[in-house]
């Protein structure tokens, strides 16, 4: 199996919803709009919420934004290292300004900690 497929597979096994049956109907509408955006692109679990609630977005109310982020079981740092190898794909980039893309408020809100995983993972640093 190549290492994307095994990891698409791996990321959607990953982000199955643990507690689902005690979400209100809003908030296992956006477990599925979050679980569509995770077997599409990485993301943070800042930036799926925000994704989820933003009027620019899904326009999810924040709190049923954030209860149904919570209720996936989500390898954040997966997601920082897949969200770095796609910036890799576009551009280079040294590893700091990575790590710096993929914490920032304005890039995709990952944890330093993530973005440094991610960037190191993806062979920036």
């Amino acid at each position: 199996m190549k290492p994307f497929v095994a990891f698409f597979i791996m990321t959607i096994c990953l982000a199955s919803p643990v507690w689902a049956q005690d979400l209100t109907g809003p908030q296992k509408n956006a477990v599925r709009s979050a679980n569509a955006y995770l077997s599409m692109s990485g993301f943070s679990r800042d930036g799926l919420i925000e994704q989820l609630s933003s009027a620019y977005g899904d326009g999810y109310e924040e709190v049923d934004a954030i209860a149904a982020v919570d209720s996936l079981s989500v390898n954040w740092n997966e997601q920082a290292t897949r969200s770095a190898w796609n910036y890799l794909k576009i551009m280079g980039f040294s590893c700091q300004g990575l790590i710096e893309q993929l914490s920032s408020d304005a890039g995709d809100k990952y944890t330093r900690a993530q973005a440094t995983y991610g960037a190191q993972q993806a062979g920036a640093c």
